[in-house]
């Protein structure tokens, strides 16, 4: 079946960079939307940036200007590099690969910032 393996989380401190990557299995990848979302406790999950088959971006303004995404076709394979991290964004990150109204999602992995 459809595998998305995110890796890349962990703790880091207050204005510190992290990049996630989420490796697409079982898709024809370069044909699907790919995006990031992200859950606190307590919140509901919301997405974070998403990139179409054809490389346009769109991010959540939260993180505008601190979160770029991008995907390597060759490699399956979508980033979400985070900049100037701040404790607001910590929560489990998730990706999510769609196309024609179908939607796979990835186990998630934790991004904790501290103060």
């Amino acid at each position: 079946q459809v595998q998305l393996v995110e890796s890349g989380g962990g703790l880091v401190q207050a204005g510190g960079s992290l990049r996630l990557s989420c490796t697409a299995s079982r898709i024809i990848f370069r044909l699907h939307a790919m995006g990031w979302y992200r859950q606190a406790p307590g919140k509901q999950r919301e997405l974070v940036a998403a990139i179409t088959s054809g490389g346009t971006t769109n991010y959540a303004d939260s993180v505008k200007g601190r979160f770029t995404i991008s995907r390597d076709n060759a490699k399956n394979t979508v980033y979400l590099q985070m900049n100037s991290l701040k404790p607001e964004d910590t929560a489990v990150y998730y990706c999510t690969a769609g196309r024609n109204g179908l939607n796979y999602w990835g186990q998630g992995t934790q991004v904790t910032v501290s103060s």
